[in-house]
């Protein structure tokens, strides 16, 4: 069932234009965003209590560019030396970064990074902790599910990003900027794949 699911999630996906494709990738990012707003309301006291979280600090980019670019380069590794069928979901990831300039990606990547960041560790974590944030991460990468390795990975990589989220004593751009450089990069990498 899982495994037809993931299909046509996958055939739906491959029909769409690359405007269609781009539109529904927005809007998912402002549906997530819209809930992070309504649900901030009511979970944080204040404005001020939520725009704590974006308090700079130049040390939380170096660590969370740094955690990025280690995910990544781990990612790369095993997927050379794991079976295809490991990474396999369907196409959708490389429907989703083929044929955009650098700067689309960059574009979707920020705004992804954005969004999901506010929603899961700024929200979400902060008001209920890392379980229930990664939890409701690997939920919301419905893509995964019917694959046993990428819902691992997505829990894993959710599980991290918190990790460092708490490590970081809530700096939310240290998530964002992990969050960006990893999708950014992997992105990248499978734009240039599809090109060979």
């Amino acid at each position: 069932m899982f495994y037809m699911k993931k299909w046509n999630q996958a055939n739906i996906i491959q029909q769409l234009s690359k405007k269609e494709l781009t539109f529904h990738l927005v809007t998912t990012q402002l549906v997530l965003l819209t809930i992070s707003v309504l649900l901030g309301i009511f979970l944080f006291k204040d404005f001020s209590a939520f725009f704590n979280l974006f308090r700079f600090d130049s040390s939380i980019y170096l660590i969370g560019i740094t955690n990025g670019v280690l995910i990544v380069l781990l990612d790369l590794i095993f997927m050379k030396v794991l079976p295809d069928r490991f990474y396999d979901d369907g196409g959708i990831n490389e429907r989703i970064f083929q044929d955009r300039s650098i700067m689309e990606i960059i574009g979707l990547t920020i705004l992804i990074a954005f969004s999901e960041e506010i929603l899961f560790r700024g929200v979400i974590q902060t008001h209920f902790g890392i379980i229930a944030a990664s939890i409701i991460f690997a939920l919301v990468h419905i893509r995964y599910w019917g694959h046993w390795f990428l819902i691992l990975n997505i829990v894993i990589l959710s599980f991290w990003i918190g990790i460092v989220y708490e490590w970081s004593n809530h700096h939310l751009l240290t998530t964002i900027s992990m969050h960006f450089i990893i999708d950014l990069l992997l992105g990248i990498a499978m734009k240039y794949r599809m090109k060979r």
